[in-house]
């Protein structure tokens, strides 16, 4: 717990990160207290199409007088629920496999990694659209296709942090007094790997969100009237002259997001590597005479 809150007190001292934070806990608890708002992303109000922000429409609203606003709100809570969809499904299938393949090495290795090679070889929105034309339009489909394609960074990133352990004192200790593979992986060697994974997981959350987002701009993502940010860019577009807050103010909203997560990511990463670099020199210094 201690090493967390060193860790958080870190990241937060970057101002970029802090800021990222921030954006991200205001997005993040106003999504989950969307139903609870006095607003409905599916109300229309024909009298008030295509207006711009307002004090009744504060960021205009749509071409069926939907309130922009509200739609942004819980497109938020769409593309949060993706991004976490995705990790899990990516964390839970990624890292086993880059464990196995780390720690046994041979020929699970190499099975293993050419499957992860095959993933990756793919444009993962290609392959989630191919995903999506077999699933059907939902959100489903959308989260399960972009958690697939998430798997080959987990497990690349899990497989070379294992393979720089394995070989460590420790390890080697742990296996003298008798444990077993799965012990050695799970209890020893996966909970020192964690850094690299934590900061896959912020560069996940985001690449989901864009991800997500493209797919629905290019029509196959969530099917309407589900809000989505990628969605209302593809049929802002269309009314740029006559309402061009109606694609500026998402395509703001998600810019911020995705350029939150990055500055909470760059700064995580810098922070667990100085944390690495200190580390190895407090064992290095107790290893000399």
């Amino acid at each position: 717990m201690t090493a967390a809150w060193d860790i958080a007190r870190r990241v937060l001292a970057r101002p970029g990160a802090r800021l990222g934070v921030v954006f991200m806990l205001a997005m993040t608890l106003t999504a989950v207290l969307a139903p609870l708002l006095p607003i409905d992303p599916l109300a229309q109000d024909l009298l008030a199409t295509l207006e711009g922000p307002s004090a009744t429409h504060w960021f205009g609203a749509d071409e069926l007088g939907r309130d922009i606003f509200a739609r942004v709100i819980y497109g938020a809570r769409t593309s949060l629920l993706t991004a976490v969809g995705a990790v899990l499904i990516a964390g839970s299938i990624g890292v086993p496999i880059g464990l196995v393949a780390g720690f046994f090495g041979g020929w699970r290795d190499a099975v293993l990694m050419r499957l992860v090679d095959v993933l990756l070889a793919l444009p993962g929105i290609l392959f989630a659209m191919a995903l999506i034309a077999v699933l059907g339009r939902s959100q489903v489909a959308a989260l399960v296709a972009v958690g697939i394609t998430g798997i080959p960074g987990f497990a690349r990133i899990t497989r070379a942090q294992v393979l720089s352990l394995r070989k460590r004192d420790f390890v080697t200790a742990v296996e003298a007094f008798g444990a077993s593979a799965t012990y050695s992986m799970f209890r020893t060697v996966l909970p020192n790997a964690w850094s690299p994974i934590l900061v896959q997981v912020v560069v996940l959350s985001s690449v989901a969100i864009l991800l997500e987002a493209a797919l629905a701009f290019l029509g196959v993502g969530i099917p309407p009237p589900t809000p989505s940010w990628g969605e209302m860019l593809r049929t802002g577009k269309s009314f740029l002259y006559e309402a061009p807050t109606y694609a500026v103010l998402p395509g703001l909203v998600l810019t911020l997001t995705i350029l939150s997560l990055d500055a909470i990511g760059r700064a995580l990463a810098a922070v667990l590597e100085d944390r690495q670099g200190i580390a190895d020199d407090a064992r290095l210094e107790r290893a000399l005479p």
